[in-house]
């Protein structure tokens, strides 16, 4: 049996930052990722937002650490030359009642540390964004875009370069706590088992199934899992607004939303699909509802000037028409294993909060 000080199971956004953490903390560190290289999952199938904070419950994790990731996470971008714009956001209301709850939005931004949340009238957005069609605006200078992969790629150099090590092809088939160690089960073409003081649990949408199979951790302990898919439809022609465009939230999502990449890309999406099992192929009959999502906000929006693009699958922690949940980050304090930390439900503002996550279990940890 091969001995470590910690493990870090799973190498996408989360798991890279989380690795990063330790092992410049001076840890021993090796990340185990059942795919052939690193953010093959939810990493790499969403808008690519760097997100302010303005949604979440004041109070929340998901409100503490987007606010905080996000800072830390410009600054990151800047400090390794990682592109990046801070193009804006505007979030809509098309009539009186969103409106209303534009509001309330506003006030629970600023609760949460967003500052720089300007109210703007149908006239003032007909001004930023003249295809744009709305009562009233909510505009979000600090809101953004990024290469993902760009900044995936960094997390694991740098985790490297302090002496982490990745080992891909290798899921975590099983484990057992053993008081003051966890043994984890490591399969692929290499099997072995692997003694760790410390292993976090950053496994996404695999997280609740990691969890389950380590022995000797309460089941009561893991939330259920819902797979909320997410299919993102691309644009034909030039991009009609200079900022992102969203929509009023959901329950399940923040709506389907108009985002571009770095290169002037547009995209919208994305939409919910709660599935049973996890498949990234595209329903083309799905566009249909997309046309009539996008042109209560860009009536001129043309027939056949959307293309199917990809999808993503989110980790529900709670069930449909459920109110959203917050992240949850779990440690011994809540189900009794030592050294063991799970994270579930990490999706929007994942991306965003990542390195603020980090250091939230780097604390848990030290």
């Amino acid at each position: 049996m091969d001995r470590i000080d910690c493990a870090v199971i799973g190498a996408g956004v989360v798991g890279l930052a989380v690795a990063r953490a330790l092992a410049r903390a001076g840890r021993e560190v090796i990340v185990l990722e059942a795919a052939e290289t690193i953010g093959t999952g939810a990493s790499s199938r969403n808008s690519e937002v760097i997100h302010a904070g303005i949604y979440y419950p004041a109070g929340s994790l998901k409100a503490r650490l987007c606010v905080k990731g996000r800072d830390m996470l410009y600054a990151y971008l800047g400090e390794h030359g990682i592109e990046h714009q801070r193009c804006g956001k505007l979030i809509i209301a098309t009539n009186d009642e969103e409106t209303a709850l534009l509001g309330t939005l506003l006030k629970t931004g600023r609760e949460n540390g967003v500052g720089d949340l300007e109210w703007l009238d149908a006239a003032a957005v007909r001004g930023l964004e003249p295809l744009l069609r709305c009562r009233a605006a909510l505009k979000s200078p600090s809101t953004g875009i990024l290469d993902s992969h760009a900044f995936m790629l960094s997390l694991q150099g740098e985790a490297e370069g302090d002496g982490a090590a990745f080992a891909f092809h290798s899921p975590v088939a099983g484990g057992r706590a053993d008081g003051e160690r966890v043994t984890l089960a490591v399969g692929g073409t290499d099997p072995m088992r692997l003694s760790c003081r410390l292993a976090v649990n950053c496994a996404g949408l695999a997280a609740q199934n990691v969890a389950a199979a380590v022995n000797g951790l309460a089941g009561e302990s893991i939330p259920p899992l819902h797979l909320a898919k997410g299919s993102y439809f691309l644009l034909f022609g030039k991009a009609p607004f200079k900022h992102l465009i969203y929509p009023l939230p959901g329950a399940a999502s923040l709506g389907i939303h108009y985002t571009r990449d770095l290169s002037g890309q547009g995209r919208f999406g994305p939409d919910v699909e709660w599935v049973e099992e996890i498949d990234f192929t595209i329903d083309d009959s799905r566009v249909d509802g997309f046309y009539e999502a996008i042109r209560r906000y860009w009536p001129g929006l043309k027939d056949g000037a959307l293309r199917p693009g990809y999808s993503g699958i989110r980790p529900k922690i709670q069930r449909p028409g459920e109110a959203p949940a917050d992240f949850v980050i779990q440690g011994p304090a809540v189900h009794g294993v030592k050294g063991l930390i799970n994270l579930y439900g990490i999706e929007s503002p994942g991306l965003t909060a990542a390195l603020a996550i980090a250091e939230e279990v780097a604390a848990l940890l030290a």
